[in-house]
């Protein structure tokens, strides 16, 4: 949602959601940090709490958290104003390449027989992950933690006894990582930087270009007689 529409929504609302009517005062260096830190550590635990401790994933042998969610924490909370960490790049890099991963490691688990497939589950892992990088710069949500949720259908067998149901985890834990870091993050921060797509840049003023001085009636006589003469 473009900041425009965002100023349209109740203040306390609008608030969680990045916006800010006025540019937000710095913080320190150790402020950041501090934030930093408890923002990470609050919504990693909400992942793990959630797969842990439901009944639910446990009887469906959910991993307590997808380990490429501990690098994407890194940039949702310690590096909020980057490009790479911003929702757009969160929620659909990670779920474009657990998609890709699961279909390329599926493909590959056709082969004639299981010892064949464990000998090319390397190749399978970096298919995965080559194609999940250019799906990712072709849709604009380059994520780069999502380069290790590609891989790890492939790698990971906890995570390839999930199959198709690896994708509604992924998905479930970028939006609870996304809400840990609307909540935390804008306490005393601002995120995210822009929903969709960056604002473009303000076009700059162009000067007006000077007009051409005309000539006083005495330098135009003036004028007139040297070229007579």
């Amino acid at each position: 949602m473009p900041p425009s529409r965002l100023s349209r929504l109740p203040r306390w609302i609008s608030h969680w959601l990045g916006y800010r009517p006025e540019a937000p005062k710095p913080l320190s260096q150790y402020q950041i940090a501090a934030w930093s830190f408890v923002a990470a550590f609050c919504g990693l635990s909400v992942i793990q709490g959630l797969f842990n401790y439901s009944e639910y994933f446990l009887s469906r042998q959910v991993p307590g958290i997808i380990a490429s969610f501990g690098a994407s924490a890194v940039l949702v909370f310690g590096a909020i104003e980057s490009p790479l960490a911003q929702p757009r790049a969160l929620v659909f890099g990670h779920f474009f390449s657990a998609l890709i991963g699961v279909c390329i490691t599926k493909l590959f688990s056709l082969m004639p027989d299981q010892a064949r497939f464990e000998s090319l589950r390397w190749l399978a892992a970096s298919l995965s992950t080559a194609v999940a990088i250019v799906v990712m710069q072709l849709t604009g949500t380059t994520h780069p933690p999502a380069g290790a949720t590609a891989l790890l259908p492939a790698t990971n067998d906890e995570v390839w006894e999930l199959s198709w149901y690896y994708l509604p985890v992924v998905l479930l834990s970028s939006t609870l990582l996304l809400c840990c870091g609307l909540l935390m993050n804008n306490i005393h921060r601002r995120y995210p930087a822009f929903w969709i797509a960056p604002s473009p840049p303000p076009k700059p003023v162009q000067a007006p270009s000077p007009e051409p001085t005309k000539p006083s009636c005495v330098e135009s006589s003036s004028l007139q007689k040297e070229s007579s003469v």
